[in-house]
């Protein structure tokens, strides 16, 4: 079973009665990340959570089965979360499959959300014609959806916002659907809304609770590293110590600023009118026009090959933080001194 981010809200409720393996992949981790947080509410009984890293299914791909068929120290239910890049996990998977085919015992529901791979994956073509497995791609969304599902979630939680607010909250989540949840739910905490006693929301009530706006949030740092304005770079590095923005959460939005260039890019062509395809995508509103300066800045500085090694390198350092968190601001910050240095550096 296949699925994009446009059908999945469909497809999961079938899905979690149906499948029993779920892999999520795409460029957008945010969205698949929350896509399989949505397969878990939607099991009967998901039980206890049991992590693992495609970095200990790739040193012990036997792992996975085995813990997929075991239960609970208290026997009761569990589902196993797995977080891996591109192919860590196949052989693994290869193993669960063959397993579940071969008869050899009922397993839990076994969810994978892998960074850096597509349903173009070995792992996914394991998977995408089994009637018991789903294979869910998803990739960046632009402002305009992100703000329509940020109204949406608002409404579920009993806010009432206008199309300013909902963009202002998007953007500062870096269009992260993960993180514009949790600004709405301190929000909805802020103004004791609910469902039941729905309450307006306003500037000042996201001022009040220190929501992420573009001013706050991560944008100005991925604008100074992306663009090179190196005399920029210690005072946004000291800015993101002072807020303690999360790491990962950061990455991710040097990720989505880099596909959309990578995306740009391909369609303006080596020798393409660069303001002239901004400006397109301006009306299409897939890029905020207070953007513009910078997406056409970033263009000028990441093409061709110097685009794909930005792209390795911010995998690279994804993959650093994630096995090595209690390190993870000062391997980001000295990350991404060198991608500014690259940057800014004369062509």
């Amino acid at each position: 079973m296949k699925a994009t981010q446009r059908d999945f809200g469909g497809t999961a409720t079938k899905a979690a009665r149906q499948c029993s393996v779920f892999f999520f992949c795409g460029p957008d981790e945010g969205g698949a990340s929350a896509a399989a947080n949505r397969i878990v509410s939607l099991l009967d009984d998901p039980g206890e959570r049991i992590e693992l890293s495609g970095n200990d299914l790739r040193k012990d791909p036997v792992r996975l089965g085995d813990e997929a068929r075991s239960t609970s120290l208290f026997g009761d239910t569990r589902h196993l979360f797995v977080r891996a890049s591109g192919d860590e996990a196949h052989d693994a998977v290869k193993i669960l499959i063959d397993g579940v085919d071969q008869d050899q015992g009922t397993i839990c529901p076994v969810l994978i959300v892998a960074t850096s791979a597509t349903d173009k994956a070995r792992t996914a073509k394991l998977l995408e014609k089994r009637s018991d497995a789903l294979v869910a791609m998803f990739w960046p969304p632009d402002l305009g959806s992100v703000s329509a599902s940020v109204r949406t979630m608002a409404d579920a939680a009993g806010l009432r916002l206008n199309g300013d607010i909902a963009e202002r909250i998007a953007r500062g989540a870096g269009l992260d659907i993960r993180l514009a949840q949790s600004e709405l739910t301190k929000l909805a905490l802020y103004l004791n809304a609910s469902p039941e006693a729905p309450q307006s929301a306003d500037a000042e009530a996201l001022a009040a609770i220190g929501a992420s706006t573009e001013e706050d949030g991560f944008m100005p740092l991925v604008n100074v590293v992306l663009s090179g304005e190196l005399a920029k770079l210690p005072g946004e590095l000291q800015r993101m110590r002072e807020l303690s923005l999360n790491p990962v959460g950061l990455l991710l939005a040097f990720e989505r600023r880099t596909v959309q260039l990578a995306q740009l890019s391909a369609r303006i062509g080596p020798r393409g009118d660069i303001a002239g395809a901004v400006n397109a995508e301006i009306q299409a509103r897939r890029v905020f026009f207070k953007d513009q300066r910078d997406i056409m800045q970033q263009l000028q500085r990441w093409r061709g090959r110097k685009l794909d090694r930005l792209v390795a390198r911010l995998v690279q350092l994804h993959q650093s933080l994630l096995s090595n968190s209690q390190h993870a601001e000062m391997l980001l910050a000295h990350g991404l001194t060198e991608i500014a240095r690259v940057a800014g550096a004369r062509r």
